[in-house]
């Protein structure tokens, strides 16, 4: 049976997780210090995993998976690459700053979510468990931000 509520809350966090990827990943080519594409990229592996979780839930659920971030998302990206190319703004403290308001979203739905008192015990707690991913990776770079800023 088709468990339409819970499958489409997990499609959502699906298409906010698969954007945070790509918003990882693009900073990771970004950055100019290698210890920061480290850590965009092991963030963005993290994220990964949570979106691999979340399809085989959804197949689970008896629905079809998102595969796809958001649109707004990519002309978002669109417009930073616009920006980048006319600016020339590509330093660290620029990339993390962008990092760190793609977490201030990711980190808003999943909050969201969870407020949902009809989502089933199961899924509550897949969604709660990599939050406390999403909530982590927020932390670090609201505090890498900081710290660039700082220096």
């Amino acid at each position: 049976m088709f468990d339409n509520k819970n499958a489409s809350t997990l499609n959502s966090l699906i298409a906010t997780t698969l954007d945070s990827v790509d918003g990882y990943r693009k900073a990771a080519e970004e950055a100019n210090a290698a210890q920061y594409s480290d850590i965009f990229l092991t963030r963005a592996n993290e994220r990964q995993a949570i979106v691999t979780k979340f399809q085989a839930k959804v197949r689970e659920l008896g629905g079809n998976p998102e595969d796809d971030g958001t649109v707004l998302a990519s002309a978002h990206r669109a417009f930073l690459g616009l920006r980048d190319a006319l600016t020339g703004d590509r330093d660290d403290s620029a990339v993390v700053a962008e990092v760190e308001r793609g977490e201030d979203h990711i980190k808003a739905k999943f909050e969201s979510a969870l407020k949902d008192e009809d989502l089933d015990p199961a899924v509550r707690q897949l969604i709660q468990t990599s939050y406390a991913s999403v909530r982590e990776g927020h932390d670090q770079m609201s505090a890498l931000k900081h710290q660039l800023n700082a220096s």
